[in-house]
Formats: structure tokens, sequence, C-alpha cells
């Protein structure tokens, strides 16, 4: 079964009311501190040194959700002028998490020519390849999946206790209902597209608020959120959707679900963009794996819930899913995936039947 709800918000409540929209406070907040960074000491200092200037360098516009994980970052790359570091400029600006004509706002800015870098998970790459859109996916960015959030009372303890619930989802194409569909499918014997009731929230600020209010039992909400849920309460996470992705996969690598997509244009014509984001990225991630005092600062300028035990929290998973490379093994293990969903769950479920040619390309030339 399932149910659709009015996938229209109200913008006003969603970008003014931190608690809403879980980890994240509002947009224009975030925006400020990221725009702030452009004329750090930091990044001054820097481009001084190395004798280039903004105007020099290609331009890499970064359109990312108010309340994705890929936020922390890009604050980094900027804070600390990585970017500038790898000859690029990184314009960061961030965008509402609502679905726009059936796409993640990101996709359509990138679809639309509004961007040239986002992250989405690897099948919803597929699916809008395989629908004609030329987009690629260059790197890696982490196994990005959420986990099944209940009230701390409720029965549902595992996915086999999903039948005759309410189970709220971003949409019905997010990659945590697509595991979950798949592993009970495998697992358990029945698909809870029939046996449970799927609500449509159309953002994860309506997801939690759905929750919240007692509209679902049980919410597949994205990882980032959850810490800030559960640590409030009175909710639990009861299935971290991680352990359904290494079930599935037969695997004990982590797999990076979402990667870094650009345009084909984009690529052909900007390949020292792509690839020094790639170099800056590494830095970046090394910046956050070491730095806590970092992850603190990022609790002060980025997420409204800045309480130590859910930036902590938030910190240790970010850097238990993050993914800093890739290798034809690695794509091999993704296709094993994709195939393995695709059998149990079928196209359906996934939005296609297969993973276009050229979807991954692991090296990028520099001119």
């Amino acid at each position: 079964m399932s149910s659709d709800t009015d996938t229209e918000t109200d913008t006003e409540t969603e970008t003014e009311t931190g608690t809403d929209a879980g980890t994240a406070m509002d947009i224009e907040t975030q925006q400020a501190a990221l725009d702030e960074l452009h004329d750090s000491s930091e990044r001054t200092d820097r481009a001084d040194t190395g004798g280039d200037r903004d105007g020099d360098r290609p331009v890499l516009r970064a359109r990312f959700e108010h309340n994705g994980s890929p936020r922390y970052m890009l604050y980094t790359i900027k804070r600390f002028g990585f970017d500038h570091d790898h000859g690029f400029h990184l314009d960061v600006e961030l965008v509402s998490d609502e679905l726009e004509d059936g796409l993640e706002t990101v996709e359509a800015k990138l679809h639309g020519g509004d961007a040239d870098l986002i992250d989405i998970d690897y099948i919803s790459t597929a699916r809008e390849r395989a629908n004609g859109a030329p987009i690629v996916a260059f790197h890696p960015y982490g196994r990005t999946v959420g986990g099944l959030v209940v009230p701390e009372e409720s029965p549902i303890e595992d996915i086999s206790d999903l039948p005759g619930h309410r189970v709220g989802v971003v949409r019905r194409l997010d990659k945590n209902w697509i595991l979950t569909r798949a592993a009970c499918r495998e697992f358990h014997g029945f698909d809870p597209e029939d046996e449970a009731t799927s609500v449509e929230a159309g953002s994860k600020v309506g997801l939690t608020r759905m929750l919240r209010d007692g509209d679902i039992d049980a919410a597949l909400q994205f990882w980032q959120i959850i810490p800030e849920i559960v640590e409030t309460g009175p909710y639990r996470e009861a299935v971290p959707m991680a352990d359904l992705v290494q079930q599935l996969s037969g695997v004990e690598q982590t797999l990076p679900i979402s990667t870094f997509l650009t345009s084909e244009d984009y690529l052909a014509e900007n390949p020292n963009a792509v690839s020094g984001f790639k170099r800056a990225y590494a830095d970046a991630v090394e910046q956050l794996q070491t730095d806590d005092g970092l992850w603190d600062e990022l609790g002060d300028q980025l997420m409204y819930e800045n309480d130590p035990t859910v930036v902590h929290g938030i910190r240790d998973h970010w850097r238990e899913m993050v993914v800093t490379d890739w290798d034809g093994e690695t794509v091999d293990a993704m296709e094993r995936l994709f195939d393995h969903l695709l059998d149990v769950a079928g196209p359906e479920t996934l939005g296609v039947d297969h993973i276009p040619d050229d979807l991954f390309r692991l090296e990028v030339s520099s001119r």
C-alpha cells in the first residue's frame, strides 16, 4: 500500500524552524557563514602566496542541500582555502531539500545548467543518465544511507516488523526505501510496499515533522538528521541502513552509495577544476578526520542543535561513512550491489534496469 501526502511545505516554517529541519539551521544563516569564508585570512593568505587570483581560476558551482552532510566538507574546503590550493574557485550555494518535478532540488539545478557539482546516490544517477541526462559520477562521497527511526516505545525492532505500519519516506525512489524493500524481500519474504503503508513526505524536513506529529509509525530518515532526533528523544534508531547495505552487497568494504556528479560538458571544458576538486576533497576529508575542534566550529556555524553529543555523533558517523577514493574493484562491487537490488526488488522499485555505460569516471585527465 502507499499513501501520498501533500509535498508542499510551509517555506517559512521549513527555513526558520531549526528543530523541524533536524540538525540544520536555516539556509540563510548557513549560507552567510559560507560566504564569510570567501575573504577569510586563510584564503587570502594562500591566494597571495600562490600568485593566482579568483578571476584566473575556473569556477566550480557547488549546489548542495542545506541539511545534507556534504556541507561540512564544503565549509572545510572554503575555510582552509583548499580550492585555491588546487587551482579552482568553489562557489557554494545551499538549497532546499524539496522535490522539483520529481527530482531533488540539486538534481534539478544540475539538469538546468545552474550547477556544476552535486551529490546523489548512484542508483538515482543511473536512473537519470538512462533517461538521457548527460551527467557523470567522477568521485565517491560515502555510504550515505540513513536509518529506520521509531518512537522509543514502538514495537518495531527490525524491518521484519514493518507490516501493518505507516512508514515515512522522503520519496519512494529514495535509496533508503529501495534498500528496505530489497532486504525485506530477500530476508523476510515480503514487500513493505504491499504489507505496510508508505507515506511520502517530500523532504527530510517534512519527514521529521510527520514523525514528531505522529502521522507515521516509523521514518526512514537520512543519517545526518538522526542524531538530533534520537538524542533529543523520545526516539531511537531501530535499523541502520548501513547494515542492510553490507548484508545485500556481501562485501566488507565501505561502499560509496553517493557520488559527486558533474555534467559531460563541464567535465570536458574544465577537467582541471574537476581534478582540483578531487584533491581539495581529499585535503578536507583528512582535516575532518583529525580535527575535532573543526567539528565544534561546524556545530556553531551549520548545525541548529549545537549540542556536543549531537555534534560528536554526527562527527563519528561521518568519519565512518566517508570514502576517499575508488578503483575498478569498488565500481565492480557497486555494480554487483545494483544487480542484486535489481534481481530482488525489480526495475520498478529502482526506477531503472541497468547502469548506463560511462556513468563512472575513475580518472579525470587534467590539461
